[in-house]
């Protein structure tokens, strides 16, 4: 008898045309590391009386379906989690190309998901994907990658696939080593960690179906939140923090002319931290900062996008 093992998983992702409707073709594989987006039914337990001690049969709650999957930030792929996060992207170029991504779009994609388990076999389509959140770390080494919060609409099991025969883009993982970020288009120095969340903070429209399902998810007012821990070297970030004055923090990854990632917030607002001392190591100051809509651009945040896909 077979057993599901995570190693022979696999992911496939699609646009909708129609909210909660999975495409017939245009599936891709995705990479993953690893996802938690599944679908569940909670139990009510009775509270009838007069019937003895023996409680009577629990009732079947409303569906929920969502959670997390962790991707690689690639040169290909990763554009398709920044389309669902923001939107279609306004592409330019021949080669390469160069894919920008806004946020503030009114209306965003929802996506096809089914997750495989061939050897049982279980392929779940999940329809109905909006991307709730997107969030990353950088830091000096490790596995560089980030995480898609989702939200769908459903869940259906069946024994052969639904999404046809999906293509496959090229996967060219960028690395931590090959990050940089600058302040104010200046490289920021002693820069030790960082994160960066982006959130669409979706609306679940729970309406009353007969089959347990909700209605969409409406996105509500977005939040770009994040943090950078810095070795204490000069009163730059302080001043500005006391001062109250936005920045521009642009967080960037290259593996040359054809292939980059970045990601700028145009008006960064840091809070005054707490300079501790904690010992005889080096200092270090911790800034939870905030994003909001620049003046100029006139927008929150930019994600750029530079490869040889033709489009998303």
């Amino acid at each position: 008898m077979a057993r599901a093992q995570g190693a022979r998983a696999q992911m496939a992702l699609a646009f909708e045309s129609v909210y909660g409707t999975a495409p017939a073709t245009g599936f891709r594989t995705v990479p993953f590391a690893s996802t938690s987006l599944g679908s569940e039914q909670p139990l009510l337990a009775s509270e009838l009386l007069g019937q003895g001690r023996d409680p009577v049969a629990p009732i079947k709650d409303a569906l929920t379906a969502d959670g997390d999957v962790v991707v690689p930030i690639d040169v290909e792929n990763f554009g398709l989690w920044l389309k669902g996060t923001f939107g279609a992207p306004t592409t330019t170029g021949t080669t390469p190309k160069t894919h920008t991504f806004q946020s503030g779009t009114w209306t965003l994609p929802s996506m096809a998901i089914e997750v495989a388990m061939p050897e049982v076999p279980r392929y779940a389509m999940y329809t109905g994907c909006m991307v709730d959140q997107l969030s990353w770390q950088m830091s000096r080494s490790g596995l560089l990658t980030a995480t898609a919060r989702l939200i769908a609409q459903g869940e259906a099991i069946d024994t052969v696939t639904a999404a046809g025969t999906p293509t496959t883009l090229a996967l060219q993982r960028f690395g931590h080593f090959n990050g940089a970020v600058k302040r104010n288009g200046a490289a920021l120095g002693n820069v030790v960690s960082a994160e960066v969340t982006y959130a669409n903070r979706l609306d679940r429209i729970e309406t009353i179906r007969n089959d347990g399902k909700i209605e969409g998810a409406d996105p509500g007012m977005a939040a770009l939140t994040g943090k950078i821990e810095v070795r204490f070297a000069d009163s730059t970030l302080v001043t500005q923090a006391v001062d109250g004055t936005p920045c521009e923090l642009e967080f960037a990854w290259s593996l040359g002319a054809n292939a980059s990632f970045t990601f700028t917030a145009h008006a960064v607002y840091l809070p005054r931290p707490r300079i501790e001392i904690p010992g005889p190591q080096g200092i270090q100051a911790s800034f939870e900062w905030q994003a909001a809509k620049a003046t100029s651009p006139a927008r929150m945040c930019t994600a750029t996008l530079v490869n040889t896909v033709t489009g998303y």
